[in-house]
């Protein structure tokens, strides 16, 4: 190749590489996201997320009361809860038994639901009216929930036995839970303004958290061993740091 044609491959390639958006630029953030709508019929409210054992992604619709999957590629299945009118699905995990586990109602108040990946219900009822909304797998080989109204957090086996430890602070209101790297499930307790743990034994600790008001809501461990919450009243993100 001559010296001139290797300056005009140079220059053409250089042209079209300033044309393509940068990741950081809006053009290219944009380009970075695709969206996969839900059924037309009416707004179904999705609500939780998690990745399957399948290889898929479920999520529950919050107000159409169905449980969803979709493929990495958008394929979208929707699976109708039992009983549609008192559903009401919020969070939803992937169980250690290949299910997936989500949080909602039933005819008996409150429930944990199982689902298969072929979509097959089971209900688990819990206290009635105590509104689980968060739920996790955590690394003793149970699901645990926190129970909105019934001040709780809930432990249930993948047989279906649920056990249910009361929260020292009245009317916390716990919400997100995620199982610590150190054992422990952690949850945010929206209205009593502390993060909670608790032992796989069911002994509860609460932290304080020094913002008033903060409003904690969701909780994950981070990949630095710590454990991370958002404050959606007190607009900051916190961390616990675990002893080493």
């Amino acid at each position: 190749m001559s010296i001139r044609l290797r300056r005009m491959v140079l220059l053409l390639t250089g042209i079209a590489f300033m044309s393509l958006p940068a990741i950081g630029s809006p053009a290219g953030a944009v380009s970075r996201i695709r969206e996969f709508p839900l059924s037309n019929c009416c707004f179904s409210g999705p609500f939780g997320i998690t990745a399957g054992p399948d290889g898929n992604l479920w999520f529950t619709e919050h107000l159409r009361s169905n449980i969803g999957r979709i493929t990495p590629t958008g394929v979208i299945t929707e699976f109708p809860t039992p009983h549609p009118p008192s559903e009401d699905p919020k969070g939803i995990a992937a169980g250690p038994d290949g299910n997936l586990w989500y949080t909602g109602g039933c005819p008996e108040g409150s429930c944990i639901w199982r689902i298969t990946t072929a979509g097959v219900f089971t209900e688990f009822p819990i206290t009635a009216g105590s509104v689980a909304v968060g739920i996790t797998a955590g690394l003793d080989g149970n699901l645990w929930f926190t129970e909105a109204n019934g001040n709780k957090i809930g432990r249930i086996t993948t047989a279906g036995v649920v056990t249910e430890f009361p929260i020292p602070t009245a009317s916390s209101d716990p919400e997100g839970i995620t199982a610590g790297l150190d054992g422990n499930l952690w949850f945010t307790e929206q209205s009593g303004n502390k993060i909670g743990r608790i032992t796989t034994a069911g002994v509860v600790t609460e932290l304080p958290i020094p913002t008033p008001s903060s409003g904690p809501f969701y909780v994950t461990a981070g990949p630095d061993g710590n454990v991370w919450f958002t404050e959606n009243l007190g607009n900051k993100i916190g961390v616990v740091r675990l002893p080493r």
